[in-house]
Parts: structure tokens; C-alpha cells; sequence
């Protein structure tokens, strides 16, 4: 008995050895490219998997998103502006084969394509556009990254700037900017008003000259307005017709002096 337990048990601790170092334990968003003696032989997981020791290798890959941050970029707009730009990247594995055969570390290559592509984007842009078009910046560093990224198996799925910082002496600039687009727009809208305010005037005018009573009605209301403010002014009423027949006496006077 003592003799088949030390010839058997080697046997036994080296099986189980086998079968440990044979099996392995991916989670749900796990997979595992399989190499066989160096040959790739497919993709296993997720859950349990036995694998050959020594002649078989895995590489277990996360497919879960993974949040990527760009490190600050200084760009040069398109109007010679210098900006220090930041943003960050939304991107998942696919296709674990591509991702582990086609390059080396597909993490860093994202990374170092992420901060090439973000600077030739940017410096085809204006300042301006940079400001106030940020969601289209987006979309075109998202749609470039994504197509390069696709031979590697990985999927971007957003790309977020972050902050576009300028310089003081810039700031200060599009400040001035901005005040004196303000400053125009109100000097617009009041031309505007004062447009709209004489012509409303020459139409209420041209009522009034239709009717002669109606003119001595609107300054017999004037009257009543200013009487209703107890205050001290004293009014004379002037009437419309003696203005008139003295305007016409005028005339008729400088008709009859002679020529010099």
C-alpha cells in the first residue's frame, strides 16, 4: 500500500498540476485569443476554458469601454493662434483577434493616433470655430480615429474636447471683441427703433391731414393731458385755422413785393 501511494502520488500531484495550470476563468466581458505552438486558434470565453500546457498560450482581452485621456496638445489654428487643447476618448475592443495580431499595444497606438489626429484637426480650423463649433470638431476627430482604429479591431466610440485654454493677452482680446459686438448690435437695434418710430409717425401724420378736425381733436386731447398733471404751466390755445390764414398772408405778401 505504502508503495503503490509513493509510486502513484508524483503521478497524482503532477496531474493535478496539469489540470490546474490547463485551466483558466474569463469573465463575462473577457476573451481569450488562443496561440497554439505560436499559431493562432481562435478566440474562447467567456466562462471556463481548458487549454493544453506549455503548447498553448492565451492573451485575455477587456472589452469593456475604456476611457482615454489626451494629454494637452498645443495646436496652431488656422489664424495663427496658439491654443493648448485636451480632450478625451471613448473606445471598446471588437475584434480581440485584430486587436492582439494586427498591433502591438493597441492601448498606446490609440493614444499616440488620438494626439496626431487632434492636432491636424484643430489646425485646420479657425479660433472662432474651435469656440463655437465644438460638437463638430468632435465628430470629425471621432470618424477619423475610428476609421484608422477599425484595421486594429477597436471601435471609438467618442471623442469629448475638453478645454481649449488660451492666453491672457488673447482672452483680453476676444473680451474687446465681444464687447464691441454688444455695442454694435444695440446701436443697431436702437437705429432700428428710431426707423421704425419715424415711419410710424409720417403714416399717423398723413391720417391726421385727411381730416383737419382731427388734428384739433388730438390738440384739444393734448390739452387735457397736460391739464390733468397739476402742474403749473399755463397753455394758450393757439388756433389751427388763424395759423393757417396767417401762413396764407405771408405768402400772398412775399407774392407782391417786387423783383430786386
Amino acid at each position: 500500500m505504502l508503495m503503490n501511494l509513493a509510486f502513484y502520488g508524483p503521478i497524482l500531484v503532477l496531474a493535478l498540476a496539469l489540470f490546474a495550470a490547463s485551466v483558466r476563468i474569463l469573465r463575462e466581458y473577457e476573451r481569450g485569443v488562443i496561440f497554439t505552438l505560436g499559431r493562432f486558434t481562435g478566440v474562447k470565453g467567456p466562462g471556463l476554458i481548458l487549454m493544453i500546457p506549455v503548447v498553448q498560450q492565451m492573451v485575455r482581452v477587456d472589452q469593456r469601454v475604456a476611457v482615454f485621456d489626451v494629454p494637452t496638445q498645443d495646436v496652431i489654428s488656422r489664424d495663427n493662434v496658439s491654443v493648448k487643447v485636451n480632450a478625451v476618448i471613448y473606445f471598446r475592443v471588437i475584434d480581440p483577434e485584430r486587436s492582439v495580431i494586427q498591433v502591438e499595444n493597441f492601448r498606446q497606438a490609440t493614444s499616440e493616433l488620438a494626439q496626431t489626429t487632434l492636432r491636424s484637426v484643430l489646425g485646420k480650423h479657425d479660433l472662432d470655430e474651435m469656440l463655437s463649433e465644438r460638437d463638430k470638431l468632435n465628430n470629425d476627430v471621432q470618424e477619423i480615429l475610428d476609421s484608422q482604429t477599425d484595421a486594429w479591431g477597436i471601435k471609438v466610440a467618442n471623442v469629448e474636447i475638453k478645454h481649449i485654454d488660451l492666453n491672457e493677452g488673447m482672452v483680453r482680446v476676444i473680451a474687446r471683441q465681444a464687447e464691441a459686438e454688444r455695442e454694435r448690435r444695440a446701436k443697431v437695434i436702437h437705429a432700428e427703433g428710431e426707423e421704425q418710430a419715424a415711419q410710424m409717425l409720417l403714416n399717423a401724420a398723413r391720417t391726421l391731414a385727411q381730416q383737419p378736425e382731427a388734428m384739433q381733436l388730438r390738440y384739444l386731447s393734448t390739452l387735457a393731458m397736460i391739464g390733468a398733471q397739476n402742474n403749473s404751466t399755463i397753455v394758450f390755445p393757439f388756433p389751427t385755422e388763424l395759423g393757417q390764414a396767417l401762413k396764407g398772408l405771408v405768402q400772398q405778401a412775399q407774392d407782391r413785393q417786387p423783383p430786386a
